[in-house]
């Protein structure tokens, strides 16, 4: 590592001395980066007051903003802005990000609030506009010492997340012992928490603080190396960070072994199951041990790794076990530590071996690129809870399409499409969005239920455009229309669109996001089933149990269920020569 200015960026306190003084500002702290979608990079500072740069209610003057040059080594001080709001009196901590085209900054406020404004451009001037995370509390109880809040705020995967200041660590009964400190000063022990926030238009929702945190947005993947600080919560764990001049940083964790101590991994995919545990860690006791369980710290045990003893916590040797019982998606995986002596132990990083799972990848390789029609059968490659969520684990259609999925794809429409619909099932498409911009959303549908339903969500979670409501389109579900489902305004770049099953019994043969032409969209109307062809069907329930059969001939699917006696419903048939297969409602 080499330092590409060779002096400070900004200074002014002394032997700090920077490229610039500090322009007047009282703090000369807290440095914040923001790139621009056109890639070009700025940075804020600043704090504190002075007289020629006062903070005051609704008068702050406390912070600056220059421009990277290209090279990102260094800036242009003639791009110098001073970043002017309104407001609560401000303190510190200026931060700039940008959803859509509106751009944001916030700021510590000097009563331990976060506080924001917004601009159409990103040098302002921006406007006040409220309050949006106030001191941490969560029912009633401060989680921050009632002292100074800082934060970050990013956008993953399509939703957005800050991270803020949490003292909850130091002050917890089991930790200030273990600090060596019999009563740590909490201001001079920050932690960090994260929690999801939301947008009402441009506005920010207030966010609202969690124990638990954000939920987990897609299943984990154990065969990469992680470091061991990974986790999505833990208990009586103790961390350090070994640097050394020129060379990365190791963070290593310390376990309280002698007590309950461990980390939890959530929602982990092991696919087609893992066969071993490999943990790199510095061991200065003998007897120390990773227990790896499965639902609780307590749990079913999959495997234990004896850690080799080392010669001192910088020296580290690799370690490996065999597991056993760790298949398809674990809920919960604990890493236990065990030891006769607490601190014993440095985890520097683990990983597991075995059969990894496919990860999402679009149907064709790439993603689609809009405006297109999407064909519903070509969903996103990874399997269960990656590509798709069905009820069942089966492909019960008959286009002989994708078979080794749980999918249930069907002849009709264009060609193909999904069916056998239950609530809550779900499709996931990979699009790549050029200009953002508004799309209109159309679909192709067929159902034989009175009425059913479906959307789309964005990236897993946003309601794209309206609820797509189906009606009966036909005595069977060969008939297939179109529907409109709204407009959606979407930014550039990848997006996972999800298609959601929100009635039952519906058949999704394409849906469009954007103006296409009619042509693309036309329906075969050929591939509708001619079911006099073949007079024998076997009747199947929803569940897939067959239920009986009936023979077609001289009347249709309906009249020949109720003459052989079945309640009202909807039901499978398949033909039993050449298996193809159509779904039926019945009425009183």
């Amino acid at each position: 590592m080499s330092d590409p200015v060779g002096k400070n960026l900004i200074g002014g306190w002394g032997a700090n001395a920077g490229a610039h003084d500090c322009d007047g500002i009282g703090w000369c702290f807290d440095p914040a980066i923001f790139f621009d979608d056109d890639g070009s990079g700025y940075f804020t500072f600043g704090g504190g007051s002075s007289t020629s740069r006062p903070a005051a209610e609704g008068n702050n003057n406390i912070f600056d903003m220059v421009k990277f040059n290209s090279d990102m080594k260094g800036y242009d001080w003639g791009t110098k802005v001073e970043l002017k709001i309104g407001g609560p009196k401000a303190m510190e901590a200026s931060y700039i990000h940008k959803n859509g085209s509106t751009y944001y900054l916030s700021y510590s406020t000097t009563d331990l609030r976060i506080a924001y404004g917004t601009s159409n451009k990103v040098t302002g001037p921006y406007t006040y506009q409220g309050i949006f995370m106030d001191n941490p509390n969560i029912n009633g109880k401060n989680i921050n010492a009632n002292n100074n809040n800082h934060h970050g705020i990013a956008q993953f995967k399509g939703k957005w997340y800050v991270v803020y200041h949490d003292r909850r660590l130091v002050q917890a009964a089991e930790h200030p012992a273990s600090l060596g400190v019999a009563d740590p000063a909490p201001a001079y022990h920050r932690s960090v928490s994260i929690d999801e926030f939301t947008y009402n238009g441009t506005a920010m929702n207030k966010l609202t603080y969690t124990d638990e945190g954000p939920k987990q947005i897609e299943n984990f993947d154990p065969y990469r190396t992680y470091p061991a600080i990974t986790s999505s919560k833990q208990r009586n764990i103790r961390s350090r960070t070994d640097w050394e001049s020129g060379k990365a940083v190791k963070h290593v964790l310390t376990p309280l072994s002698t007590k309950e101590s461990w980390i939890r991994v959530s929602g982990v995919d092991f696919g087609g199951g893992a066969t071993n545990f490999l943990v790199t860690a510095a061991s200065v006791a003998s007897g120390n041990k990773i227990e790896i369980r499965t639902g609780s710290p307590s749990g079913t045990l999959a495997g234990s790794c004896e850690l080799k003893q080392t010669s001192g916590w910088k020296t580290y040797e690799a370690n490996e076990c065999a597991v056993d019982g760790l298949k398809g998606v674990v809920d919960q995986l604990f890493l236990v530590f065990k030891g006769s002596k607490d601190s014993t132990m440095g985890i520097l990083e683990w990983e597991f071996s075995g059969a990894p799972s496919e990860p999402q990848t679009p149907y064709s390789g790439t993603a689609i690129k809009l405006p297109a029609v999407i064909q519903a059968e070509e969903f996103d490659k990874g399997g269960a809870r990656k590509g798709y969520s069905d009820a069942d684990s089966e492909n019960q259609g008959d286009a002989n399409f994708r078979t080794d999925e749980g999918v249930d794809i069907v002849l009709g429409g264009t060609g193909k499409a999904i069916g056998y619909t239950s609530v809550g099932e779900w499709l996931e498409y990979t699009v790549n969005v050029s200009k953002a911009g508004d799309y209109p959303i159309k679909a192709s549908a067929s159902t034989g239920s009175e009425s059913t339903s479906f959307c789309l969500l964005l990236d897993g979670k946003t309601l794209m455009g309206d609820t797509i409501k189906v009606s009966k389109t036909g005595e069977d579900w060969s008939v297939y229309q179109k529907f409109d489902g709204g407009n959606v305004y979407l930014d550039t770049g990848l997006h996972e669109i999800r298609l959601l099953i929100t009635g039952d019994n519906v058949n999704v043969d394409w849906f469009s996001l954007g103006d296409v032409p009619d042509s693309i969209t036309a329906i075969n109307s050929s591939l509708k089933y001619n079911a006099i062809s073949s007079l024998d069907y076997k009747v199947f329930n929803l569940n897939g149990k067959m239920v009986g059969s009936v023979s077609l001939k001289d009347m249709n699917a309906s009249q020949a269920l109720k003459k052989a006696g079945f309640k009202s419903g909807v039901y499978m048939l398949r033909n039993a020569s050449n298996k193809k297969s159509f779904m039926i409602s019945t009425e009183k």
